[in-house]
């Protein structure tokens, strides 16, 4: 195939839009697991216990950011959530 016709290929693009929507979704992924990490630390300093519904929305959300970066680092072919379930503990 030549440059011209790779340059062309329609499923190349989406590929790319979607690797935008999900460059977005990071982002908020990011900020969401620091505000999770932050007030994991919060609390541990308030009660000397942390929450164990956040661990696991936590790890929920870290495997998520991994499966993100899997797609778009052309690893995987499997778009993230919300395109496919979001991942179990």
């Amino acid at each position: 195939m030549s440059f011209a016709e790779h340059f062309q290929n329609g499923e190349t693009w989406k590929r790319g839009a979607y690797m935008l929507l999900f460059a977005v979704i990071y982002a908020v992924a990011e900020l969401v697991a620091w505000g999770v990490a932050l007030f994991q630390f919060g609390s541990k300093l308030v009660t000397g216990d942390i929450n164990p519904r956040l661990v696991d929305f936590g790890q929920r959300l870290s495997t998520y950011i991994y499966q993100l970066l899997v797609y778009v680092t052309f690893k995987s072919d499997d778009k993230p959530y919300p395109f496919s379930d979001w991942p179990a503990a």
